[in-house]
């Protein structure tokens, strides 16, 4: 089960604010490779139903009052759905991508394109980074997994980028692949997470952080539970995760359930599908 520290009597209420979101309809979604153990090739994928389930983790962007803005899907490119992993945007800077894996590579254009013809200053990267799955921004500080596909040279790349701190965090289990599959930021000095999907060091550096953390149960981490969105307030997760949802409840924040299951087939969840546009 998930578990959670008890909340301190003179905390503060969550608050939510609008965000900025974008994401990339799942046209194209498939699973035609394996680069993450979620990828079973021979298994079949609705793609209706991807759609759908993507369109109504849209919809909830929506009706909590957020701007969501959508990136074409290109042919051939089948995880693009997987919006997070093509950049980072910090104070309006964007930190593009490039992928370790070459199925997944042209990707990264594709967004650098994107936020150029919108008119933000793009920095392509010189080593390997997967954008916002293993970059997550907490307050003023980014944390940073490697491990599977983010190159450790990035995190002073990123540093330098976003002039901010940056804390590096590996990741041992293969299954947790990026760091936003075992870390979710709920706001500015708030996480929920899984120890298990660190190394011995990384998980000391998290609970000193944040001795409050909300630690995930297995059951919850099974299904990308901790792969959520939060405006601060409400937290759109996995329908699935019931006990991370009550230990959010316990917490003072609102669960907003939604079911990807037919994405989870490709490795994601609601914040591989969003990447947030900080401005």
């Amino acid at each position: 089960m998930t578990s959670v520290l008890p909340r301190p009597v003179a905390a503060a209420e969550p608050v939510a604010r609008p965000r900025h979101y974008l994401m990339c309809r799942p046209e194209h979604f498939e699973v035609r490779y394996a680069i993450n153990p979620w990828m079973r090739p021979g298994r079949p994928v609705d793609r209706e139903r991807a759609l759908a389930q993507w369109e109504a983790l849209r919809q909830a962007y929506l009706d909590l009052g957020h701007r969501v803005d959508l990136i074409d899907p290109v042919p051939g490119l089948p995880d693009m759905v997987y919006a997070a992993n093509g950049a980072t945007v910090v104070d309006g800077t964007v930190l593009g991508a490039r992928f370790r894996h070459p199925q997944r590579q042209a990707e990264a254009a594709a967004h650098r394109d994107w936020f150029a013809a919108a008119g933000f200053p793009v920095v392509e990267p010189e080593f390997v980074n997967e954008g916002e799955g293993d970059l997550l921004v907490v307050g003023d500080v980014v944390l940073a997994g490697h491990g599977f596909r983010t190159d450790p040279r990035a995190h002073a790349e990123a540093a330098a980028v976003f002039g901010r701190e940056v804390v590096p965090l590996e990741l041992v289990d293969p299954c947790f692949y990026h760091l936003d599959t075992a870390v979710a930021v709920l706001d500015d000095a708030h996480i929920a997470w899984l120890p298990a999907a660190f190394t011995p060091a990384s998980q000391e550096v998290l609970r000193a952080r944040f001795p409050e953390g909300i630690v995930a149960g297995p059951a919850d981490a099974a299904v990308l539970g901790l792969n959520a969105v939060s405006d601060g307030r409400h937290v759109v997760l996995p329908a699935q995760a019931t006990g991370l949802a009550a230990a959010l409840r316990e917490r003072g924040y609102t669960p907003v359930p939604v079911d990807l299951s037919e994405l989870l087939n490709g490795g994601g969840g609601p914040k591989c599908c969003t990447l947030e546009v900080r401005s």
